[in-house]
């Protein structure tokens, strides 16, 4: 009954931009933690960013820190990544998940979604 529906991926060139959403249904929005994962080919599931409750209360991989924004729009039980100054490396497999506790491993979120996939081309 709970969904997480990711969308807004695709290809894009190295520099340029995509924003993902994710939409939720059949949760209380605002009590969940929301994050982003992100899986490349041949490689482990690895944490982007999540997001608590405001747009202060926010954490980012290294490896992405200064490209994506993380927020949430609680009236629309929505939560997004903006994704700037693409690389190569970010393509992947971008998963939403939530989290009624806080955390930065995978095997601590309640749910996630199916995945949108975006390709940074060279």
């Amino acid at each position: 009954q709970v969904q997480l529906v990711e969308s807004g991926g695709g290809l894009v060139q190295a520099g340029g931009s995509l924003r993902l959403s994710c939409a939720a249904s059949g949760l209380t929005f605002s009590s969940y933690v929301m994050g982003w994962f992100r899986q490349a080919p041949g490689k482990e599931r690895e944490f982007v960013s999540t997001i608590i409750w405001s747009e202060s209360t926010t954490y980012y991989a290294d490896s992405v820190k200064g490209r994506f924004t993380i927020s949430r729009d609680n009236a629309k039980n929505t939560a997004y990544l903006q994704m700037n100054s693409l690389k190569p490396e970010d393509t992947a497999v971008y998963y939403c998940s939530a989290s009624r506790h806080w955390s930065l491993y995978d095997s601590n979120m309640d749910y996630w979604g199916k995945g949108t996939l975006v390709t940074v081309s060279a």
